[in-house]
């Protein structure tokens, strides 16, 4: 079966199972084959390792939504259905995975962003508490929560379905610009339309944790390892995170880009999710050249699941190279 239908062929779960080449301790919940005729799929976890630290993608599931003219702005409807007809991808909707990144310290779970939240039974989406629990990760255990920007798809799980702190002993590392611009209400006037929503948003979802936040600049060391980059456009203060061990590293896209089958092979696509589409392009772009380049292992927020391999530089844009996932561990 390949990643495309594990993504489309459940409503609800959808996920792969976590490999292993030798240790029992990372080969947790793998149940046994579903029926024939079952749609339900395993866990959604999925572990590697950036030299000697373990890091688990955690599927929050994919949302639908249908595809239109202004999805892609100044682009024709039929030139996006035609790059995603040629990626073998629908054409009359555009299915959007959510897979966050969590990274296994000394000192505790570093999560990056939180996925959509609590939700209605049933959605699609909402699944990162459920697969951190079939990884063995205790929300407890995570200690720093490092966002990328304030979407509500990023910030949502910071608060259970009552409203309490989903993740109490954590320590909240927020990009400076990004807290500066949607906790002042004077710039709601300076952005987009369907973007003012982020302002009480971000009141709403951070209130328990105010006491506990903490602003970092591009160039920052966030906790030993990890280190900001500055990569404005998609919001005013969008950041993606190089997690290192020794030589090994791997770079948190975050969403530098929507599905790459999409905007990375045309990185002059700007998507209507974007705060300043000329930024985000060019952001995009000096970003993507440097992982193709350096041969940089990636991790991408919208990319299918699980959400990690590498970037190449092909033609004018770029193709993402997923893992191989019996080599990740």
């Amino acid at each position: 079966m390949d990643r495309r239908h594990l993504m489309l062929g459940a409503a609800g779960a959808l996920a792969a199972p976590a490999l292993s080449r030798a240790s029992p301790a990372l080969a947790q919940g793998a149940p046994a084959a579903p029926a024939a005729a079952s749609l339900t799929q395993p866990p959604g976890f999925f572990r590697l390792r950036i030299g000697s630290r373990i890091v688990t993608m955690l599927h929050d599931g994919s949302r639908a939504i249908p595809l239109a003219q202004g999805f892609v702005p100044a682009t024709p409807l039929a030139e996006v259905q035609r790059v995603l007809a040629e990626s073998f991808l629908p054409t009359d909707t555009f299915r959007i995975p959510f897979t966050l990144t969590c990274l296994d310290t000394p000192n505790g779970l570093v999560l990056f962003d939180t996925g959509n939240g609590p939700q209605p039974a049933g959605s699609p989406v909402g699944l990162l508490v459920a697969n951190m629990r079939a990884a063995g990760l205790d929300p407890a255990r995570v200690t720093t929560v490092v966002f990328s920007h304030f979407h509500g798809d990023h910030v949502g799980g910071l608060l259970n379905a009552d409203g309490s702190a989903a993740f109490p002993n954590a320590e909240i590392v927020v990009p400076a610009t990004e807290w500066a611009w949607w906790t002042d209400t004077a710039n709601e006037s300076r952005s987009p339309q369907a973007q003012r929503g982020t302002f009480p948003n971000v009141a709403r979802r951070f209130a328990p944790y105010q006491s506990k936040v903490r602003q970092v600049a591009g160039g920052a060391e966030v906790v030993p390892g990890v280190t900001a980059i500055s990569a404005h456009g998609h919001t005013p203060g969008h950041t993606v995170y190089r997690i290192a061990d020794g030589a090994d590293q791997m770079i948190f896209l975050a969403d530098l880009t929507n599905r790459p089958e999409l905007f990375a092979r045309r990185p002059d696509f700007r998507v209507a999710f974007d705060f300043d589409g000329e930024a985000a392009e060019a952001t995009r772009r000096r970003v993507f050249d440097m992982v193709a380049t350096d041969r940089i292992r990636v991790s991408g927020y919208h990319f299918p699941f699980p959400a990690t391999g590498h970037m190449a530089k092909e033609g004018e844009g770029y193709r993402f190279v997923p893992a191989d996932w019996a080599a990740s561990v």
